[in-house]
């Protein structure tokens, strides 16, 4: 049976794909995790209660890829055919806080991926795809939509980390001719989000009655907004892309509409059929790296005939009802 190697398969969207893949394909899906504060194996394995013949086509391996996958672990893992890298730190307020860490994580983990497909894959290898971040852009303007190779502006050690992440990836396309592909993905939201991330977080506080802080401008008048995906869109997109890419190309995986954050908890606190209380707060004067507003371009997936199958509304109800229906395991 054939493989899918797939790192951070215990993380948030990680485990999105790897139930896409299993449900979709006939792979064999090996998920390389190290199980940190954002991989959870209960995802897995709620993954495999549900479809228990799916087991069959799951093995796991622990590995932290700031060190290299020697020759006993790509044994482990066999030969395969696709490699989707998903495993990163993704935090920008720890980015801020300890750069380093994902310097490492980001850029040496995605390269010594990189060598282990080059060193031991690169046969059988059909397609290596990297997730990234539309944070590697920088903040944009009003009116402004990046496309897939417009200029990068890194603002925080996350993204920039990212953005070094994605330049190695096309270093070994141009180099040593591996099938590189690279996805740029905007805000993704679902069932089984970590709860400090902020639809999670909207959800509890409505709930609760709590206080909301909405990331604002310096006037306290316009808050950040952000093309919001949810994972099943982003699945739909990568199993597309599975099927129609380019090699060396970058996609950009775009949400249906652009909402800001305090339209998003209104439209939250709606569906739930509860009031809201809020308080704008400036993030990016009192700490830098917080950037207002984030936008791509989707025109090229859409001019390939992909787009988003629901509306923004119909998905966050969705993941609000699942929320609050198992909000003892996901939470808290």
């Amino acid at each position: 049976m054939n493989k899918i190697l797939l790192t951070g398969g215990a993380g948030f969207v990680g485990h999105h794909v790897v139930n896409m893949l299993l449900r979709d394909t006939q792979y064999k899906i090996v998920v390389l995790d190290r199980l940190d504060t954002s991989g959870n194996l209960n995802r897995l394995k709620e993954i495999i209660d549900q479809n228990p013949s799916w087991g069959e086509r799951l093995e796991f391996i622990w590995h932290d890829l700031k060190a290299p996958i020697n020759e006993i672990i790509a044994n482990q893992i066999g030969e395969v055919e696709y490699i989707y890298h998903l495993a990163a730190g993704s935090h920008v307020d720890r980015s801020i806080d300890y750069p380093m860490e994902f310097v490492m994580d980001n850029v040496v983990g995605t390269t010594n991926l990189l060598e282990y497909a080059r060193m031991y894959a690169s046969d059988t290898l059909k397609m290596f795809l990297y997730f990234s971040t539309d944070e590697v852009f920088g903040p944009a303007p009003v009116g402004t939509s990046y496309k897939e190779w417009d200029r990068y502006r890194s603002g925080n050690p996350y993204s920039a980390s990212k953005a070094g992440g994605e330049e190695m990836c096309l270093a070994y396309f141009n180099t040593y001719n591996l099938p590189v592909v690279i996805t740029h993905t905007m805000n993704v939201f679902g069932v089984r989000q970590h709860p400090e991330k902020y639809i999670p977080l909207v959800i509890k506080k409505v709930r609760d009655g709590e206080l909301i802080s909405i990331h604002s401008n310096a006037e306290k008048t316009k808050a950040g907004s952000r093309f919001y995906i949810n994972t099943e869109d982003v699945c739909s997109a990568m199993k597309f892309i599975m099927n129609n890419h380019e090699l060396g190309e970058k996609y950009n995986i775009v949400g249906e509409k652009e909402v800001d954050n305090l339209q998003l908890a209104q439209i939250i606190a709606e569906i739930m059929g509860k009031e809201l209380k809020y308080e704008m707060v400036d993030f990016h004067s009192s700490r830098p790296g917080h950037d207002l507003r984030y936008a791509l371009c989707g025109e090229k997936m859409a001019s390939m005939g992909w787009a988003p199958e629901k509306k923004l509304e119909e998905r966050l109800e969705e993941v609000v009802s699942w929320t609050l229906n198992n909000s003892d395991r996901w939470l808290i």
